[in-house]
């Protein structure tokens, strides 16, 4: 019963599979073997468009090296006060950055106040030496609250980044999950929707250790490979990260994946309901699901072996003192007897 973190699971098979097939002879090194060529042709097919693609380790170097393409002297990127680049990546971004630094913008469901941003941005004229200049825009897409930005929420934002002349970011991380949600085009959530650049994650849905960056606006491009190689991100068996989403995009093992977490995390989410002993807190719209129970029931699923966080109690009351808000994650592995044999724990009575 592990609901942690997608980052829990293991790797498909499939992707298993083809890194075993890669791993033997002699192919050309930091990212010019054939495979990576054709891996990069993949994501231009996926995105309808040329794009430049940086294969890095991790979402929280695709973050900060995204921004850092955009950095200016005393450089301020607006994003949401909960956001991962600000809650829970150490600073990476004003470490790459070379010491720019967030704007945390308030929002309800894990989302930007499009009013709040426009504020933010004119408290920070770019003429006023003495408070630094802006210089882009980054948002999450599954956001921090499980919650996803229709097109049209993401043409909003994107209208403010275009007004002021500041890129827009993506922070991808669970890219795919939004992706099979909207049921649009990649192509759709991104470029057309206004994005500039993007952390394109693999890693939760089902990938060893893959990520990428992928560039939409040639002006973000020319630095890239620069900043990369300086923070240590230039890998020179990129083959290894090719070969996982060379399996990744075949068949549409990716989307499939998503749709599989996605419609687990539904599931999950009505059989809690159902149970009578635990509310949602909003709707779950990817592989995130966020629950208030009481705390005997939760120490109940921890002695049963269940995995999961608690979360940060909203502000409006909805968390009683006996109650914590828990956070679920589903997955690629996860099984439909896991949610069964949660909710049998849930309702057994203690001795």
């Amino acid at each position: 019963m592990n609901f942690a973190s997608d980052n829990w699971a293991g790797v498909h098979p499939k992707i298993a599979e083809n890194l075993t097939l890669h791993s033997s002879g002699f192919v050309a090194a930091y990212g010019a073997s054939d495979l990576d060529k054709s891996v990069e042709k993949s994501f231009a097919d996926i995105f309808e468009c040329e794009v430049s693609v940086y294969f890095v380790a991790t979402g929280t170097a695709a973050n900060a090296l995204s921004i850092a393409s955009f950095n200016r002297p005393g450089g301020i990127t607006f994003c949401h006060q909960s956001a991962h680049v600000a809650e829970d990546e150490c600073g990476a971004v004003e470490y790459l950055t070379g010491g720019s630094r967030l704007s945390l913008v308030p929002g309800a469901n894990g989302k930007m106040d499009v009013a709040a941003l426009e504020k933010a941005i004119a408290k920070n004229p770019a003429a006023f030496v003495h408070g630094g200049q802006p210089m882009g825009i980054t948002l999450t897409q599954v956001t921090e609250a499980g919650t996803i930005h229709s097109l049209d929420e993401l043409r909003a934002v994107s209208a403010i980044a275009k007004a002021n002349n500041l890129p827009l970011h993506m922070d991808g991380a669970r890219f795919a999950n939004a992706l099979v949600s909207l049921g649009c085009t990649p192509a759709e959530m991104t470029w057309k929707s206004g994005i500039d650049i993007l952390s394109f994650g693999g890693t939760k849905n089902g990938c060893w250790c893959a990520e990428a960056i992928v560039v939409f606006d040639k002006a973000l491009d020319a630095q890239m490979p620069f900043l990369r190689k300086r923070a240590a991100q230039l890998f020179s068996k990129s083959r290894f990260i090719a070969a996982q989403f060379e399996a990744y995009f075949a068949e549409d093992l990716w989307l499939n994946n998503a749709r599989h977490a996605n419609a687990m995390a539904t599931g999950l989410g009505n059989a809690l309901a159902g149970s009578g002993l635990a509310r949602l807190y909003g709707t779950p719209q990817a592989n995130e699901v966020f629950a208030i129970l009481n705390n005997n029931h939760i120490e109940r699923l921890r002695g049963a072996g269940a995995l999961f966080y608690d979360w940060h109690a909203p502000h409006d009351g909805s968390v009683r003192d006996e109650e914590t808000m828990i956070r679920l994650v589903t997955s690629f592995a996860t099984q439909q007897s896991e949610i069964t044999n949660l909710i049998a724990a849930l309702k057994t009575k203690s001795i």
